[in-house]
């Protein structure tokens, strides 16, 4: 995905020769030989993405350093079916589990020659039996969704990739620390190598969400990095462009049909594009721990759900939920609709309280809307006052209020106090780094790249 979208939204921009160039430099793969009782095609344009676990290029100090010394298993590591709409102004990438229960159609192993019937296995093991081919077949058996194009990636392109573009900025509001992978990001915002970015994408021991969590990592790794090559330039010099695609493409393998003239269509069709037009989801699960015999521990779909939202895709119909516009906002630990907030006015300014309660109120925090003065004086510096229980809510709520200063009470409860000084001018919208999500968890990307 992170190759796809670095040379679609730079082709727009760029001269056919240059193009054409870049065309002979990727390998090819044939992904739709001998394919038969496919889905139906849809509007729009199907893409398969798949990471493998590919560490042939792999540097002995990189090993090291990215924790990437295991053994290969010859299985993808990460697999996503993006849609890119009809009228090329949206594009939607839904994250397929890869240890989703699948039930592999009847094929011949390319590693063996043995014919095997059909049956169950884990998704990312269509590969190892059968390639791209095979993995291709499973994903359209079982979405109902007919694949257009296939394009396979590796550790080594995904760094080279980062690396070409200098680098992708990343933000947690909480510390991230994988001791498998070596990821170990501090509260704050971070601009990754290629080798961190990696690291970032693997890691499944961050928290109780293993590879859930992984996945919603990885979404928001790709907006961010849509975000990065939209907004730096470097897709529009064509020397640039030149270099950093061919440095990227050498690990590259795509199916024939996806050439120079897709390329330049595709890239002229989305100019303009920006994480706004980017919309990220997993396949709806049912169950994480779906026990087959002779497989393992399984990820389960739910049937409907997941029916329903792959009707969409077929359809050219958005996944995230309409919203107007959204505002540039800093990024909290706690969503301004769970905290309670009463507004004290502790200056003699007629209205402050209420306008600062108005103002709270507008960006989400949950006022009492009944704000009162604070007892005579001329407080000159706005502070909060919190229960030390609700830190977290007391950090999200000063970020709404710059220079505001936190003042802990034992036994205040859950009501936020803020007491309005002389020194109010405005507040500033906050947010958390988990946006709410519609009816299949999708949410565009400018909802998850750092303000």
């Amino acid at each position: 995905m992170t190759t796809l979208s670095v040379l679609v939204l730079g082709v727009g921009g760029i001269g056919h020769a240059v193009v054409s160039s870049l065309d002979t430099e990727i390998a090819r793969v044939d992904a739709f030989s001998d394919m038969k009782n496919r889905p139906d095609g849809g509007r729009g344009m199907n893409v398969l993405i798949v990471g493998t676990d590919s560490r042939d290029k792999i540097t002995p100090e990189q090993k090291q350093k990215y924790r990437l010394g295991g053994a290969p298993c010859n299985c993808t590591d990460t697999i996503m079916l993006v849609h890119i709409s009809r009228n090329r102004e949206r594009a939607s990438v839904v994250s397929l589990p890869r240890d989703s229960y699948a039930e592999i159609p009847e094929h011949t192993d390319t590693t063996t020659g043995k014919h095997h019937k059909p049956h169950p296995v884990k998704l990312n093991a269509a590969y190892a039996e059968g390639g791209p081919g095979l993995t291709v077949r499973t994903v359209e058996h079982m979405t109902k969704v007919k694949i257009d194009h296939y394009l396979e990636i590796d550790f080594t392109s995904f760094m080279k990739t980062v690396d070409a573009l200098g680098g992708v900025e990343v933000c947690t509001v909480r510390p991230m620390k994988d001791s498998y992978t070596g990821l170990d990001l501090p509260v704050g915002t971070h601009k990754l190598t290629g080798g961190q970015a990696l690291q970032y994408v693997r890691s499944r021991h961050i928290d109780g969400a293993a590879d859930l969590g992984r996945m919603q990592r990885q979404q928001r790794f790709l907006a961010a990095l849509v975000d990065r090559a939209t907004s730096s330039g470097v897709l529009l010099n064509p020397v640039k462009f030149r270099r950093i695609s061919s440095t990227m493409l050498g690990a590259v393998r795509a199916d024939k049909g996806f050439g120079t003239k897709e390329m330049l269509a595709l890239g002229r069709a989305m100019h303009g594009f920006s994480p706004a037009s980017s919309e990220f989801t997993s396949v709806p699960v049912g169950d994480v721990g779906f026990l087959v015999p002779g497989v393992g521990s399984t990820v389960k779909w739910d049937t409907a759900k997941a029916e329903k939202l792959f009707a969409l895709l077929r359809d050219d119909r958005p996944l995230a939920p309409h919203r107007p516009k959204r505002q540039k906002a800093d990024v909290v630990d706690v969503s301004p609709d769970q905290i309670q907030v009463q507004v004290y006015n502790g200056t003699g300014i007629k209205g402050l309280g209420s306008k600062v309660d108005k103002a709270l109120d507008a960006i989400g925090f949950d006022t009492t809307r009944a704000p009162t003065n604070g007892g005579g004086g001329q407080v000159e510096r706005t502070y909060v006052t919190y229960d030390p229980r609700w830190n977290r809510s007391a950090k999200s709520l000063q970020a709404a209020l710059p220079g505001a200063e936190l003042r802990p009470v034992k036994g205040q409860g859950p009501l936020l106090k803020v007491t309005a000084g002389t020194d109010f001018k405005s507040v500033t919208p906050v947010r958390t780094q988990a946006p709410h999500r519609g009816e299949f968890g999708a949410v565009t990307g400018d909802q998850v790249v750092c303000p």
